[in-house]
């Protein structure tokens, strides 16, 4: 794919997936899905650090700014399945810091977002977020923008599960529309499944 990335944002490389996990961490600390799933803040570093290593980083495309946003996407033809040991490591994290009943809302949210996730060949951005530090700063915008534009320039749809309704209106300005909202649980908030078709680009007929 043809991506072209602001100044100050990089490819992230394998070695980069604790501090993937550590901004995502911190960007989702109260995020209203995974407060559910987690308990608390302390998990979701180790956890996104685990997903970002096993899945994300040697089968996606990551992209880190600094130390204050970060992203992770995949192509929908890549599998996000994890082996026997990356799940243990993942259950090993949820069960030792999370609380009571994490490793099974977090294992049960993963089969509903899998059952919901579309069939037809798309980007998924699986998170994005900055530091709570950088809020409030444009950031969102340069960290989403370029694989937006990779993804119109590829012809190709753009999906995501929102789990925080306060962003709906971002990732709205951004081209999503809503397909629907689901339950990742029992009891849990719901998520908002967002399609985005492609673009036609910039300066082209």
């Amino acid at each position: 794919m043809d991506i072209q990335l602001p100044e100050g944002m990089r490819p992230a490389s394998t070695r980069d997936w604790k501090q993937l996990g550590s901004i995502t961490g911190e960007a989702f600390a109260q995020d209203p899905v995974n407060v559910w799933i987690f308990g608390n803040a302390q998990t979701m570093p180790p956890v996104f650090g685990e997903l970002a290593r096993s899945i994300y980083l040697p089968r996606g495309i990551c992209h880190i700014y600094g130390d204050t946003g970060a992203t992770m996407w995949a192509h929908s033809s890549q599998s996000r399945e994890l082996n026997t040991l990356q799940t243990m490591r993942l259950v090993w994290s949820l069960m030792t810091k999370g609380e009571k009943g994490a490793a099974r809302r977090g294992l049960g949210a993963g089969e509903a977002m899998a059952r919901e996730h579309p069939k037809d060949p798309h980007l998924y951005l699986f998170t994005i977020g900055t530091r709570k530090a950088a809020r409030g700063q444009g950031l969102g915008k340069k960290l989403i923008r370029p694989m937006l534009d990779a993804a119109d320039r590829a012809c190709l749809p753009c999906y995501l599960e929102n789990s925080n309704p306060a962003n709906t209106g971002f990732y709205v300005s951004h081209g999503f529309e809503r397909m629907k909202l689901f339950e990742p649980g029992p009891g849990a908030p719901v998520m908002e499944a967002m399609w985005r078709e492609p673009r036609q680009p910039l300066g082209s007929e």
